[in-house]
């Protein structure tokens, strides 16, 4: 099954094409701004790279936050554009789930986090499992005081994973049991073996159930029609 994956939910965008969980092309990026030029021009490089046109595919994977709201609706508006020019489903992921997914740690509880600004972060914690990860806590805001304060009193052994800078300098003074660690950003490789399983078992929800995980109110709106009716690069003939 051939997939593309679209990652733009942080500084770090990313596209990765892949047979399966198996990656083709990829191209990835780390900016504060242009993620719409980014995703455009790294679909086209890793097209080129894998020999494929965008009519070779059978699906698309986004991650839909939490994170930035501009990256998160570009990278949105992208995927649902180019699902429904084509007529192939779209599935949603998690970006803490992908940063937890690539996490190297064989027992220690992971936290990852994600810089959703105004001093204020989103999170997630995850038990390691053969071949991944189980998230056990739902995605949730936090400020960093209180994320401080839950690794504070956690019995366990903690790998904090993701946007660590974000937490300010100190943040694990005290903590003799949290151990950061990599990587800091989703990816859309990790995006790929994600949802590969999910299309292999058409466990695909309808277009219109698919939503930006923001976690608290958006400061802008998703407006797709016109990139859902014309796809990112217009009419796809």
């Amino acid at each position: 099954m051939n997939l593309v994956a679209i990652e733009s939910s942080t500084e770090a965008s990313s596209v990765a094409l892949g047979d399966g969980q198996r990656v083709v092309a990829s191209a990835n990026r780390v900016a504060r701004r242009g993620h719409t030029e980014f995703l455009t021009a790294a679909l086209d490089f890793c097209f080129d790279q894998a020999g494929w046109s965008p009519h070779d595919l059978d699906g698309v994977v986004v991650d839909t936050g939490p994170g930035l709201y501009t990256g998160i609706r570009v990278g949105l508006a992208t995927a649902q554009g180019l699902a429904a020019t084509l007529g192939i489903p779209l599935v949603p992921a998690v970006s803490l789930d992908a940063i937890a997914l690539r996490a190297a740690t064989g027992r220690r509880h992971i936290h990852a986090v994600v810089d959703v600004r105004r001093g204020e972060v989103a999170t997630a914690s995850y038990r390691p499992v053969p071949g991944g990860v189980v998230r056990d806590s739902k995605p949730d805001i936090t400020t960093v005081e209180e994320l401080r304060a839950v690794l504070l009193s956690s019995p366990e052994d903690v790998l904090l994973v993701g946007d660590t800078p974000a937490l300010g300098d100190g943040f694990l003074n005290g903590l003799h049991r949290v151990k950061a660690g990599r990587p800091r950003h989703p990816s859309a490789d990790a995006l790929l073996e994600l949802a590969a399983n999910r299309f292999e078992d058409d466990d695909v929800p309808h277009p219109d159930e698919i939503r930006p995980l923001y976690l608290r109110d958006a400061d802008v709106t998703i407006s797709s029609v016109h990139r859902a009716t014309h796809g990112p690069w217009g009419e796809i003939a």
